[in-house]
């Protein structure tokens, strides 16, 4: 079954690009657009949707804010912001709605595919103009190092692995480089979110940063 893909964008012509891209591809099996983000909304409480492309600017309801209700809605459903801006406030405001990835509308369209195809197997994706933003909300003060590093119990294995996540590999990227199986990856991904206590892999790596588990 192939991936069903939503497109949020109120520009007529670059949501018409985006869809033209997406098209050439047969992993994607069916595209729908959205004008705006209460569009949107009703599209996937009647479609199964697996991944949303969103941009931020949008008429009434803003990007960040249709992509908290959304995962709200299905945690399970992707989101990949598509931005021309890179302000760090709005940047960090969408990974905490719970973004997968953050690109720049001048991405190209090859890239976003493969954008795409890496945030389908689990990855987390930041454009490199904004990741410095991302690395350093993640390692500011935020957390009191007064306090003792919390022991996760993490393995050395485990250890290794959430690095890789926040660098962003993808699970199949992890498997390779490791030597291991995609699913003994899979099972140490999911062993690494429970003893975190985070529901994703986004989480965890921010997790990871702040309180410096790598």
């Amino acid at each position: 079954m192939g991936t069903s893909i939503l497109i949020v964008e109120d520009h007529e012509l670059t949501r018409f690009g985006l869809k033209t891209a997406f098209e050439s591809y047969d992993f994607i099996s069916d595209i729908y657009e959205a004008d705006s983000a209460e569009a949107g909304l009703e599209i996937i409480e009647s479609k199964n949707v697996d991944l949303i492309i969103m941009d931020l600017g949008l008429p009434g309801m803003d990007g960040i804010e249709a992509t908290q209700k959304i995962k709200e809605l299905n945690k399970d459903i992707k989101v990949v912001v598509l931005t021309s801006h890179n302000d760090e406030q709005e940047v960090l405001n969408s990974l905490k709605a719970g973004a997968n990835a953050y690109c720049s509308k001048e991405i190209n369209p090859k890239r976003l595919i493969q954008v795409v195809q890496s945030v389908l197997d689990g990855a987390a994706w930041f454009d490199p103009a904004i990741s410095h933003v991302v690395l350093q909300a993640a390692t500011k003060s935020q957390v009191d190092n007064s306090y003792p590093a919390r022991d996760y119990g993490l393995t050395s294995r485990e250890t290794q692995i959430l690095k890789l996540i926040t660098e962003g590999y993808s699970n199949n990227e992890i498997a390779n480089e490791l030597y291991v199986s995609i699913n003994t990856t899979k099972a140490h991904v999911a062993s690494i979110l429970q003893k975190l206590e985070v529901d994703d892999r986004l989480q965890a790596a921010l997790k990871a940063l702040k309180e410096r588990l790598v």
